[in-house]
């Protein structure tokens, strides 16, 4: 519902669209000149001004102006005959939302009030997340006030406390580190070392000595002794990323720290005492990998003292608008873009398979394409938001500037050509029928990132 203004010196237009803006559930005021809106904008806000151009004493472009000066946020639809719609125009460039050309369709007028609801929704969400973000704990690195969120962040407050071993569980990009981080800083080990391992990225044959060290000469390429993670993890928090890749045997000299809290570098026998608390990662089902005979049981129950479950960010979209804000202050500073309501839209309805990370990655590819503007649908990932057949999109919000429109356009077609082309430039350029100096210029002009093609 919009708190609505309606201005029109015609009795029968007032009335008749005053009576079918409150039928579609809008609270309408009626005014009938700009002397009487002008006191009422005086005595309380608006959302949206309805009103005619053309009235004796104050017009709709003085009203216009009065409105702009006291209440900026507020949105003006001006209704024109059609001989002065240069005026309407003019008022556009200004700061007007929108016009209408007499005699026009209530119908339609509604269609654009509902566009105009959407803004407003939107604008509401991101300015609640902005206070939100603003009154958060900045030490803890975990945004989110969904349910699911609420229940993870007690259970990370209550297991800080303690210095078991916590496995923690949830998809890729759902953010697992930044629990794991957590749990460490707000525990007694908050000022000692946090190490992370990301056990998926060494080989079978380096794992351990990157877990426990290794003297020089331990092996082929050791040309000097190094410790492992466990040593610099002593006395603090010791995260282990993607456990279920470590191999067997790498396993079980895990065990062995974990029941006795001693390890041997490779290339000796002589053990090492450290005092660690061990947090896990994994986006596999660890019982199906014992099941498999790939992971030990005896570790499994050693990791899985406690447990933490990171929801999906489809599981948490009340955590959008929150995610959204944080990532546009983080990637544009103080003063972010704008989100048009065609591209929250889009992100509202998109599944999100990486989650988080894949939010972050989206809306700093927007951030870098809007270039301190308005953030539309064109400017998010093509996975996120691909352009129809043809390459136009219209905004949801109405219709673009024609050299928005073309360059939106060839953008789009650029990027179909070097995908059929295999991202061989000079063959795109011969089909395209420019040189490829010309390709080379639109490709940077356009932003186009190789990896956008790479694939197609």
């Amino acid at each position: 519902m919009l708190a609505i203004l309606l201005v029109d010196d015609e009795p029968t237009i007032r009335l008749s669209v005053g009576d079918a803006l409150e039928d579609a559930g809008h609270d309408v005021t009626l005014a009938a000149d700009g002397e009487a809106a002008s006191r009422a904008i005086a005595e309380r806000r608006f959302d949206v001004v309805i009103t005619d151009i053309r009235m004796p004493g104050v017009d709709g472009l003085t009203l216009f102006r009065r409105i702009k000066a006291v209440s900026p946020e507020t949105d003006v639809i001006l209704i024109t005959a059609y001989g002065a719609v240069e005026d309407a125009v003019h008022a556009l460039k200004q700061g007007a939302s929108d016009y209408l050309t007499k005699p026009f369709d209530t119908g339609e007028l509604l269609v654009r009030l509902n566009r105009l609801a959407d803004r407003h929704a939107l604008k509401q969400a991101l300015a609640s997340a902005r206070e939100a973000l603003a009154d958060r704990d900045r030490a803890k690195p975990i945004i989110g006030r969904s349910p699911s969120m609420v229940r993870l962040l007690e259970r990370i407050n209550t297991f800080a406390e303690t210095d078991a071993p916590v496995l923690i569980l949830g998809e890729s990009g759902t953010g697992k580190e930044l629990v794991a981080r957590q749990l460490h800083e707000q525990g007694e080990r908050g000022h000692g070392a946090f190490v992370a391992v990301h056990c998926a990225a060494f080989p079978e044959t380096l794992i351990e000595a990157e877990l426990f060290g290794h003297e020089r000469g331990a092996f082929t390429g050791a040309v000097r002794r190094r410790e492992g993670r466990f040593k610099a993890a002593d006395g603090g928090t010791l995260f282990l990323d993607e456990v279920a890749e470590i191999p067997l045997p790498a396993q079980a000299k895990l065990l062995r720290v974990l029941q006795e809290g001693t390890f041997e570098p490779l290339g000796t026998n002589s053990p090492i005492k450290v005092d660690v608390r061990i947090v896990s990662a994994t986006h596999r089902d660890l019982k199906q990998c014992v099941a498999r005979g790939t992971f030990r049981e005896d570790l499994y129950y050693r990791l899985n003292v406690l447990d933490v479950r990171v929801p999906p960010l489809r599981e948490r979209r009340g955590d959008l608008a929150l995610l959204v804000e944080h990532f546009l202050h983080r990637f544009a500073g103080e003063t972010p873009p704008t989100l048009s309501a065609a591209a929250w839209d889009v992100l509202c309805n998109y599944g999100f398979p990486g989650n988080v990370r894949e939010l972050e990655h989206a809306v700093q590819h927007a951030v870098v394409l809007a270039r301190g503007g308005e953030i539309r649908r064109q400017h998010l990932p093509y996975d996120i938001a691909p352009p129809p057949e043809g390459g136009f999109e219209p905004e949801a919000e109405g219709f673009t500037p024609l050299a928005d429109a073309v360059g939106t356009f060839e953008r789009a077609y650029l990027i179909r050509a070097l995908k059929q082309t295999g991202g061989k430039k000079t063959r795109a350029a011969e089909l395209l029928g420019i040189s490829r100096k010309n390709l080379w210029e639109k490709l940077k002009g356009h932003n186009v990132d190789d990896a956008e093609f790479a694939e197609g």
